[in-house]
């Protein structure tokens, strides 16, 4: 009776695993505050409404300040993403939440840092949970 119980729970658990999903990347490098990218680049304030596209991205409404903690140095012919958090007590189940984002809809209201390091992105930049 226990072998099929263990059974359930190591299928149970791979089954966790397999959910996560590795995305395209959206660029190869990196503009970050610190070699982690742990330090806050920049506040922004939304403009626009934006509608996440896939897991990577935040859904944004117009008005929401924001916390850029990177931005993606984009390809020729790419779009420019910056990725950050959502801050405001309005919406709670979000902040925390890092994400990706279009930097045409967020205007950059104060700067935090002058200095940055470009750095290359990996594939854990674009995992999906």
């Amino acid at each position: 009776m226990g072998n099929p119980l263990v059974i359930l729970l190591c299928v149970g658990l791979l089954h966790q695993t397999t959910r996560a999903v590795l995305m395209d990347k959206l660029a190869d490098q990196k503009i970050c505050g610190d070699a982690e990218c742990s330090y806050v680049l920049s506040m922004a304030t939304v403009l626009d409404d934006f509608i996440s596209p896939d897991c990577r991205f935040l859904n944004l409404r117009k008005g929401q300040v924001v916390y850029v903690y990177s931005k993606l140095i984009a390809a020729e012919g790419a779009g420019v993403f910056w990725s950050g958090s959502i801050y405001s007590e309005r919406y709670v189940d979000q902040m925390g939440v890092i994400g990706y984002f279009p930097a045409t809809v967020v205007k950059e209201t104060q700067r935090f840092t002058e200095n940055t390091v470009k750095i290359q992105t990996t594939d854990m930049d674009f995992y999906c949970d």
